[in-house]
């Protein structure tokens, strides 16, 4: 091989092995950044979940409450 295909070759391969690389870090960064985006989102779910069950607990309770009264209005 002359030095000239040498260096070609060599060339080729390093674009090759960086080309990769780069691959390799946008797919971890893809990969972050989705984490990121779950972590971000599980606070507010988690909160709206909380606030929705004592909302339910509540109303269970008022119409508990209300048909309690009820019978006993009644007797």
């Amino acid at each position: 091989m002359s030095n000239g295909s040498s260096n070609d070759l060599a060339g080729a391969i390093s674009g090759l092995v960086e080309t990769v690389a780069k691959l390799g870090q946008q797919q971890i960064e893809v990969l972050n950044n989705g984490l990121q985006t779950v972590s971000e989102m599980v606070g507010p779910l988690g909160k709206t979940m909380t606030d929705m069950m004592g909302n339910m607990a509540n109303t269970v309770n008022q119409v508990l409450q209300n048909v309690s009264s009820t019978i006993g209005g009644s007797k």
